[in-house]
């Protein structure tokens, strides 16, 4: 199904590492609303639970009593103000998030006409990373990749190269 869907690269991609580090036994909560990937991990037989709209930076409370064992945040740590709250108050010991990397050839996402559908933080890897050690995680994979557009210039030539999404996995670090 995925093949068929728009962006089916970073869906591909992002399915075959979910496949590689959660079993379909697992339940997934899953941050942010249902979503096109959300309803892929669906068709490909995970339980998937998802907030229903709140605001993340402020209410914690679907982190705190859902039932999950696995957390999955794709591509939506960006849109935060906040993401270090939300990593202290996951409540189970597996994650796999994904973000955008920063490109230094391009600024962060801003929608003129949607307040929510802005990127606050376009982060480089090491940041994700160090977000995750101070939040106690420990990450156990990593993939980056491109995202090339089909558009003609200097930047879509820039997007072959270079890595525009960074995806990890991660496992709670045990006092």
């Amino acid at each position: 199904m995925y093949e068929k869907t728009f962006p089916n690269k970073r869906f591909k991609l992002t399915l075959e590492f979910l496949q590689k580090h959660v079993n379909t036994s697992e339940t997934i909560f899953d941050f942010g609303v249902p979503n096109p990937f959300s309803k892929i991990m669906e068709e490909n037989g995970y339980t998937v639970k998802n907030t229903k709209g709140e605001d993340l930076d402020n209410d914690h409370t679907a982190l705190q009593t859902e039932e999950y064992t696995v957390f999955t945040a794709f591509e939506i740590f960006e849109h935060l103000l906040n993401p270090y709250t939300i990593l202290e108050n996951v409540k189970c010991d597996k994650l796999l998030i994904s973000i955008p990397l920063r490109l230094w050839f391009s600024p962060a996402y801003r929608s003129k006409t949607d307040m929510w559908d802005r990127h606050y933080h376009e982060f480089e890897d090491w940041q994700l990373d160090w977000l995750l050690e101070k939040t106690g995680w420990k990450i156990t994979d990593r993939l980056q990749f491109t995202h090339p557009v089909k558009k003609l210039g200097i930047r879509p030539l820039l997007r072959y190269f270079t890595p525009r999404y960074y995806i990890v996995a991660a496992e709670k670090v045990k006092n």
